[in-house]
């Protein structure tokens, strides 16, 4: 467990996954993140790489061949080096060095750097494709935060505010067997109210937002996430369908990519979201989350 802190927080991350583990609020004594209780779920802010959510028969087609690929893919579980480490910075590093050719053909470098700025936590990532040719991938967040914060608070205090991107083109969608399907316009989304209701079909899941806060209208705290230019988002708890009640953490997931349609054709260069990225050259992205 590595540790970077100023005098607003306190962060720990395993090098396993270089996942995000704890965040502290040396000013308001509050621990943010989910514990990663395997209860409901076990783990806490993974990485999703080469894929974003599942795909459809949990394979894909490249160039005349099948892979076999599960759930977001394989990056959250391999074991980063640390490149760089100072008091409020970390970055890890991980090279396939071929380890993945059997499901995923491309040889890359990611890079991913935590850095700390007063009571927020800033994520940069880059993918460096290492091959002669282009390569295809997604990458997205999966951090899950505690809720209630505070003691003697309940699930239903806490709210969703919604800040669409500039262009106000927000569409909505939803999960059917872990596969997307459109629902439609919702450019009018503003504020919604927790409830366990709202996951028992799974994630909620939009396209161009560039801000969401999650924040107990008893207390006020909270978190703000910022994803600015991320295509889609992803918001998620666990659902219990038998005592109609959800595990005590929320998901705000920016994404640069999204799970297969159900009429996808599988080939990953036509899959919806995907990101393209030239031989030799760095994709670049980053969010912040602010501790409140």
């Amino acid at each position: 467990m590595l540790v970077i802190e100023n005098d607003w927080l306190k962060v720990s991350i395993v090098i396993n996954g270089a996942e995000v583990r704890e965040v502290k609020h040396k000013k308001n004594g509050l621990d943010y993140m989910w514990t990663g209780d395997n209860a409901y779920w076990g783990r806490v802010s993974p990485v999703l790489f080469p894929i974003v959510g599942r795909l459809k028969g949990d394979q894909y087609q490249l160039d005349g061949h099948t892979y076999k690929m599960s759930q977001h893919g394989f990056l959250r579980d391999v074991e980063f080096d640390v490149e760089e480490q100072t008091d409020t910075t970390v970055s890890f590093v991980f090279v396939s060095a071929g380890r993945f050719k059997q499901v995923y053909p491309y040889e890359f470098k990611a890079i991913i750097r935590y850095v700390l700025k007063k009571d927020s936590l800033i994520v940069q990532w880059e993918i460096v494709n290492e091959n002669k040719e282009e390569m295809y991938f997604s990458i997205g967040a999966h951090p899950a935060f505690k809720i209630p914060l505070v003691e003697n608070e309940t699930i239903e205090d806490y709210r969703l505010h919604f800040t669409p991107a500039a262009n106000n083109n927000v569409m909505e969608y939803e999960l059917k067997d872990s596969l997307i399907h459109e629902r439609g316009n919702a450019s009018d989304i503003s504020t919604m109210q927790l409830t366990p209701s709202l996951f028992a079909h799974d994630a909620l899941v939009y396209s161009n937002i560039d801000q969401i806060t999650l924040e107990s209208k008893k207390s006020g705290h909270g978190i703000e996430v910022w994803f600015e230019k991320f295509p889609f988002v992803g918001i998620w708890s666990k659902y219990n369908d038998t005592t109609d009640t959800i595990a005590p953490f929320v998901c705000i997931e920016p994404w640069y990519g999204i799970a297969d349609t159900y009429h996808t054709s599988g080939n990953m260069k036509e899959k919806l979201g995907v990101n393209k990225l030239e031989a030799g050259a760095t994709f670049l992205a980053e969010y912040k989350m602010k501790f409140k």
